[in-house]
């Protein structure tokens, strides 16, 4: 393998792909699609308590995937770049796809 497509393929999943490891950062930052939150809502939203909230968004600023701005008191977070979202949408619909198949498979087998 090209020795510089695998330095970018460890930093790909290191920087991206462990950031969307867990479910919960997902659907973060879908919460976010509509526009910015503060944690405390992220948290009502996901049914998360805000500790929980706050460690999954920690992950995601470092990752540079959500922004903030400071309001007052508030933090607010936005996504950093909607391709991201593309990129979410797309493997669901590679996994929706794949679903389909097992499930043509399953009926004619049965």
């Amino acid at each position: 393998m090209n020795q510089g497509l695998e330095e970018e393929i460890n930093q790909l999943h290191a920087e991206i792909c462990q950031a969307l490891s867990d479910p919960k950062r997902i659907s973060i930052l879908y919460e976010l699609v509509d526009g910015r939150k503060n944690v405390g809502q992220l948290a009502v939203s996901l049914g998360l308590d805000q500790p929980t909230a706050s460690r999954h968004l920690k992950v995601l600023r470092e990752r540079l995937m959500v922004n903030t701005e400071r309001e007052g008191s508030n933090i607010y977070y936005s996504i950093a770049d909607r391709r991201v979202i593309e990129a979410l949408d797309l493997l669901r619909a590679v996994l929706a796809a794949n679903l389909a198949q097992r499930k043509n498979l399953a009926d004619i087998l049965s």
